[in-house]
């Protein structure tokens, strides 16, 4: 308070000075002179706190001001810290990128179509994650030639089918020495998962799958598939596919809710996909066969958190996941006001993840203390407000409560 008094006694001095030459002087909060051009009349001396006229505001600079944005959604381009890796299978090199110490319990990610493992990157870069992740290391998991950059396939080549995709997992843990795992699927990927947590339940800790489908693929949805693998052939990237593919990963309306997120994803389909591989894959996606399992028979035995964004075109298949998984093992999760939650609502699906964790013993719980602490640390170039973990409201059963509710 002492210096500001010093400083505020000599602006008042050289103010005072400045006026009797004829020259108008205003300060701004920092405490800088701006200086005017002499003003005809000399005006009678005014306290600091006096307010800037209108007609005076053009003459204002701005100076010494540090902007602050907020973390912006970055998809496409491999991170740092992400180790990229080729898994030789029976059907090719598999890119796999690891990020953590491989001496720690392993989560293995896998993408939707039209993706790659970079988009895990906003999510498992977010700040109330890494607290998280120190725990673990993630292994991500990139469907053959999906990765950025990744030459054209040959016209001979026979795509795996999803049941092969999730053969292929088999290689990953062989060649890291994994034992089991933890799993983390989005769309396509988490259809994959679960599939290759049915025929390997040991190896197989826990799912977490987000906007997952159980059955084979609708009349419409089939037809749209093949409508648009024939463009991607054909044609390339066309809008009509772009827009597809954000209808397939945004909903509708996403250009009033997340303008941002549409706009970089508009942007990561024309630059970074290759048309003819990814035609192959939703191809492949297209003709998946039902996972065959039933509440009462076969069904999946890992712990299961099915999650959902209430915008999403796959909100119908969660709901009918949700009916053939065992509610005592399972967890049905609807985020609202998003249609892809990773992107949308990281602070809800971290802080679901975390809990889900702990309530399976895998890590302790963390104290408040120390995910401040993660937030302060994190993205050293930008101040970040500390706020308060969300109220997460999870439904295990929507089917229950409709009935109870119609009755």
């Amino acid at each position: 308070m002492d210096n500001y008094g010093f400083v505020c006694d000599e602006i008042l001095s050289a103010r005072s000075e400045m006026e009797v030459a004829g020259t108008s002087v205003f300060s701004d909060e920092d405490h800088q002179l701006l200086i005017t051009e002499p003003s005809p009349e000399k005006c009678p001396a005014v306290s600091l706190e006096g307010v800037l006229p209108i007609e005076s505001m053009d003459d204002i600079e701005l100076k010494s001001i540090q902007l602050q944005f907020p973390s912006s959604l970055r998809v496409g381009g491999a991170d740092n810290a992400c180790q990229e890796n080729y898994v030789h299978t029976d059907r090719g090199d598999l890119m796999v990128a690891l990020q953590g110490d491989r001496t720690k319990p392993a989560i293995l990610t896998y993408h939707d179509i039209g993706l790659n493992y970079t988009s895990f990157q906003p999510f498992f870069n977010y700040v109330d994650m890494r607290a998280l992740l120190e725990n673990f290391c993630v292994y991500h998991v990139t469907a053959p030639g999906q990765e950025e950059g990744a030459a054209t396939l040959p016209e001979d080549y026979v795509y795996p089918t999803m049941d092969e995709l999730a053969n292929q997992i088999s290689f990953v843990l062989v060649h890291f020495g994994i034992k089991s795992f933890i799993g983390f699927g989005v769309g396509a990927g988490a259809n994959i998962l679960a599939r290759f947590a049915l025929t390997n339940p040991e190896k197989v800790d826990a799912l977490m799958l987000v906007n997952c489908s159980s059955t084979q693929a609708g009349w419409i949805e089939w037809a749209s598939h093949k409508l648009n693998t024939r463009a991607l052939r054909s044609r390339g990237m066309t809008p009509a596919v772009v827009d597809y593919l954000v209808w397939h990963h945004l909903g509708r309306g996403s250009e009033e809710r997340s303008p941002d997120a549409t706009a970089t994803y508009r942007t990561y389909f024309r630059r970074y996909c290759n048309p003819g591989n990814l035609a192959l894959f939703v191809e492949s996606y297209a003709r998946r066969s039902d996972l065959g399992i039933s509440r009462d028979a076969a069904s999946l035995r890992p712990p299961v958190v099915n999650l959902a964004g209430a915008m999403s075109p796959a909100l119908d298949d969660t709901v009918a996941l949700n009916a053939r998984l065992n509610p005592s093992t399972s967890t049905w999760m609807k985020i609202s006001d998003s249609a892809m939650p990773l992107e949308e609502q990281p602070a809800k699906v971290s802080e679901a993840f975390r809990l889900f964790l702990q309530g399976e013993g895998y890590v302790a719980p963390l104290s408040p203390t120390k995910i401040v602490a993660f937030r302060r640390l994190s993205d050293a170039g930008r101040r970040r407000a500390c706020r308060h973990s969300p109220v997460i409201r999870i439904t295990e059963n929507p089917i229950s409560e409709a009935c109870s509710a119609a009755c």
